[in-house]
């Protein structure tokens, strides 16, 4: 019975430092709208010393996989048009886009993600193109005009300009900074 307790208290303490230590890390939040405003998910980012981890939470979304991308800016003002207000990517390189392509990627390109039949996803991302911050360089999500996350109706082939034919853009998200 000593031996179930101490390791009962050393897994306690395990799962006490993970969250002081991922608390440790700038972290932000995102609530998904559709093109009819209604909520389809949320999201979390957190800060580590080479990118940023994404982890999303989505649902009723069409089944199949789904063009993700970080967009300039924070505003998902207008659904009802497409969400074109959230800019083109986060890129203030100018680079060109696609994760396999030979002269990019920009820094808002992430993998697709695969929408189950349910209109669900759960889904760990990470970038290390970007940053909440602009860490080590990397493009900064919390810039002047913030950014946003955009998902499109169709894949993204990670090569084809300017947005690897991901088609019309579906659901939204702002990112905001933790305490906002």
């Amino acid at each position: 019975m000593k031996r179930l307790s101490a390791i009962s208290l050393v897994a306690a303490f395990g799962l006490a430092l993970g969250s002081a230590q991922a608390d440790d890390h700038p972290h932000a939040s995102v609530s998904f709208i559709d093109r009819d405003g209604n909520a389809v998910g949320t999201g979390t980012l957190v800060e580590g010393p080479n990118g940023v981890l994404i982890d999303l939470n989505l649902h009723d979304l069409p089944a199949g996989r789904r063009a993700i991308h970080i967009h300039s800016i924070g505003t998902c003002e207008d659904p009802d048009e497409g969400f074109v207000a959230s800019g083109g990517h986060l890129n203030p390189e100018g680079k060109q886009h696609g994760l396999m392509n030979p002269d990019g990627p920009d820094n808002g390109d992430l993998p697709n993600i695969i929408v189950r039949e349910d209109g669900t996803v759960q889904v760990e991302l990470f970038t290390h193109l970007a940053s909440l911050h602009g860490a080590n360089g990397r493009a900064a999500i919390f810039d002047e005009d913030g950014a946003a996350f955009v998902i499109h109706q169709n894949r993204d082939d990670h090569f084809t300009q300017p947005i690897g034919g991901a088609g019309p853009r579906i659901a939204c998200g702002v990112i905001e900074q933790a305490g906002e």
